[in-house]
């Protein structure tokens, strides 16, 4: 299937199509009563870990702050997906290497400013630059010039401190030349660090990061840290998904139970994730019955192994060890009460060129092999998994240090950050000390986006700190392959590299079970794990 189409507005039908089978979702719950458009939703939430900056936004805390405030080029469905023109009028290409992008008229900031082509060009060229430090500057490697002002140095300044592959045609026009065609743009550029930033932002970041400007259907009121984030609807945006509510509440918690128990006295609106204990023996369903929220995930849970702790690094022995010693089965039938299924590799099964088994035998629970490893490996001493305890993630995590303590007989332990925002600055700072938890939700759609963010060289969200000159050629020729079906073979052939390294390793792939509370009359959980605002309603209160 070749790209050089005009007006991509959706991806590839085969794509779509694969999604709506078996990796899309937008589970929705309804119940009647009458409607308050001026009513309030309460979210659960986690403390954001950094700056409200939608390319500085790599985890859920601070994403879903984000995606409510910023809207991009396009926007994904709910239910599959597929990509829509949002803030474009028209994305076109003839070669899938230079597009030109025309955006709708009547679009602003949340201050009023228009929003341009420039403000476009001017985020995506502010997150590109090193120096920055924006998590996701990553994802604009694609962009012609990006490794002029990325340098991969640390403390080393670019060459350039601007793309040439971004040209400001006029004010509501763009041109964006690749380095290499690719097979992915068009879908990547609903990804959150894609959005664009109002002129107050670069007149004065300081002042925008306590309180942050979009142009997303919700504004910024207020933020208490470790507490809550409030949004409210912006009346003048024109996009097609538009709140139907007042205000957002972001609430923060250190507890998921916490949460679900203010879930299900209607303190708490939505969740999108429900805590372990809810789910033995289904107990969820008792609480809440016609309330649960349901979703076919596009996600991947997994344990990262730090290449800067030697013990790790030279040493894929003890890797596939550690990974034969934990018993998936068990743990996502008993302590997830199977709302989680065993991992077999490094790619959601929901995605276009997932393959079946690429872990192979070192995906499945095998305490003798895994033994005889460990021996071969030399490896003495302790292990550790480090995690946030919030969020429903230390029981599971316990359950595998107790599976890999039995199978190889040495000491695993569980240690705890307080929140997640607290863990990510763990990891993102290169400070940890052990294994740690490494789950991964899809930005978009696609098999690019499990395999680059991760694995190659210095992705954005590569914990492991994994690097492999074969694994990130294979991945730049998929990159540069216009051509979705032969791109997705070059990914494949990526994704085996990876699992002959094992630089982590998958555990499990979550259903999705969110839940609403009887304040709402309808809610809606997207193939992501995300709540869909747009489908929120409140009930008026009698």
């Amino acid at each position: 299937m070749s790209r050089s189409l005009v007006a991509w507005v959706a991806l590839p039908a085969a794509l779509a199509m694969t999604l709506s089978a078996c990796g899309g979702g937008g589970g929705g719950s309804t119940s009647e009563g009458k409607e308050d458009a001026e009513g309030t939703v309460s979210i659960y939430g986690t403390e954001p870990k950094s700056t409200l900056f939608p390319a500085n936004t790599t985890e859920a805390g601070g994403g879903k702050v984000t995606d409510a405030l910023f809207s991009r080029l396009v926007g994904y469905k709910a239910e599959d997906g597929a990509t829509y023109n949002l803030v474009a009028d028209s994305i076109t290409t003839t070669d899938a290497k230079v597009y030109n992008i025309k955006l709708k008229s009547g679009w602003t900031f949340h201050d009023g400013t228009p929003v341009k082509a420039k403000n476009f060009v001017d985020a995506w060229n502010y997150a590109a630059y090193s120096p920055n430090a924006q998590q996701a500057g990553s994802f604009f490697a694609p962009i012609q010039g990006y490794k002029d002002v990325h340098s991969e140095d640390e403390g080393a300044k670019p060459a350039a401190d601007k793309m040439s592959g971004l040209e400001v045609v006029s004010d509501t026009e763009f041109k964006v030349t690749l380095a290499a065609p690719n097979s992915v743009f068009t879908t990547m550029l609903g990804y959150q660090p894609f959005s664009p930033l109002p002129d107050a932002f670069f007149a004065d970041p300081k002042a925008y990061e306590a309180k942050p400007i979009g142009n997303g259907p919700l504004k910024f009121v207020s933020r208490t840290p470790n507490a809550l984030i409030k949004l409210e609807r912006f009346d003048d945006y024109k996009g097609e998904d538009k709140v139907h509510f007042k205000t957002l509440d972001i609430k923060i918690y250190s507890s998921q139970e916490t949460a679900y128990q203010d879930l299900v006295a209607g303190k708490l609106d939505f969740m999108e994730a429900l805590p372990p204990s809810a789910k033995v023996g289904e107990k969820y369903k008792a609480d809440l019955g016609d309330q649960v929220l349901n979703a076919n995930l596009l996600s991947q849970s997994a344990i990262a192994l730090p290449y800067y702790i030697p013990a790790y690094k030279d040493n894929v022995k003890l890797r596939q060890a550690i990974s034969m010693a934990i018993n998936r089965e068990q743990i996502t039938k008993t302590v997830l009460a199977g709302s989680y299924v065993p991992s077999d590799g490094w790619v959601s099964p929901g995605i276009k060129g997932y393959e079946k088994g690429i872990c192979g035998e070192y995906c499945t629970y095998n305490p003798e092999k895994a033994k005889q490893l460990l021996q071969e490996s030399g490896f003495t001493g302790k292990l550790t998994i480090q995690s946030n305890q919030d969020g429903g993630r230390k029981e599971p995590l316990e359950a595998a240090c107790n599976s890999i303590k039995q199978a190889l007989g040495v000491e695993c332990e569980f240690v705890g950050a307080t929140n997640f925002g607290a863990f990510r600055q763990i990891v993102d700072g290169g400070q940890l000390t052990g294994m740690s938890r490494s789950d991964w939700s899809a930005d978009y759609p696609s098999i690019e986006n499990f395999l680059n963010p991760l694995y190659r060289t210095g992705g954005s969200s590569n914990d492991s700190r994994y690097s492999n000159p074969a694994v990130d050629k294979l991945l730049e020729e998929a990159d540069g392959t216009a051509d979705p079906e032969a791109a997705i073979k070059k990914y494949q052939e990526a994704h085996k590299l990876i699992a002959k390294d094992m630089p982590s390793i998958p555990v499990w792939n979550e259903k999705g079970i969110g839940a609403r509370s009887k304040n709402l009359l309808a809610a809606k959980l997207t193939f992501t794990r995300d709540a869909e605002l747009s489908a929120f309603r409140v009930k008026a209160k009698s």
